[in-house]
Parts: C-alpha cells; structure tokens; sequence
C-alpha cells in the first residue's frame, strides 16, 4: 500500500490543522494506522494510532484531548484533526500503515510496515 501524507502547514499557536493520510494499491480497511512525528535530531515519536477497526485509539499524553484520529474506510483515508496547536507541536508528520486485523492499536515504529513521505507542520509562537 502506498501513503500521502497532506495538510501540514504554517500556522499560529492555537490553531487547528487537519491531516490526511490517503492509502492506495490495497484495501486498507485490514490495516492499522498511526501518526508519527520527528523534530531533527530527536527520534521519531508517536502521536496517534487507530486499530483497523476503528474502536480502539491511543494518544501519546502530549496530545491528549487536543489531537483526534479518525479513519474512513470508504476513502482509505486516516485523519489526524490537530486543535489548539502549540510551537512544540513543530515537527514533520508521518502516517503508517501496517496489514492487520488486530483489535489493539500499536506505538512502536517498528512494528509499521508502509510509510508516507511526511508532511510539515510549523507552529508559530
């Protein structure tokens, strides 16, 4: 399955953003999802992940209450809703794919197996 990743952007504290991770080449409805991100030099962290049913979802505790992800099968597409968008938020983000049916999301990075090429967000003090 392939992945893009869109709707990063430059915005002001406060703000909200909208991602979007369309899937195509396979039925992703099978699939886990999850939203990472990466500030150069640090290591890559998770912020989101949904269960390929959708019942189950984890957020890291940096977003809680402020980000939700949300997936519609219909469009193989995942979503990522940021609100109240904070400078530490500033990374570039990334959504994978990974083929299962398991009813518990994952957080570890090394347990996706497709990737999207990143998208940016920028968030201004």
């Amino acid at each position: 399955v392939q992945l893009q990743a869109s709707g990063g952007g430059l915005v002001q504290a406060g703000e909200s953003l909208r991602l979007s991770c369309a899937s195509s080449g396979s039925t992703s409805y099978r699939y886990r999802f999850g939203w990472f991100r990466q500030v150069a030099g640090k290591e890559r962290e998770v912020v989101a992940a949904i269960s390929w049913s959708g019942l189950s979802r984890f957020y890291a505790d940096s977003v809680q209450g402020r980000f939700t992800i949300s997936r519609d099968n219909s469009e193989d597409t995942v979503h990522l809703q940021m609100h109240s968008l904070k400078p530490e938020d500033t990374a570039v983000y990334y959504c994978a794919a990974d083929p299962t049916i398991h009813p518990n999301t994952v957080k570890t990075s090394a347990s996706y197996i497709h990737w999207g090429q990143g998208t940016q967000v920028t968030v201004s003090s």
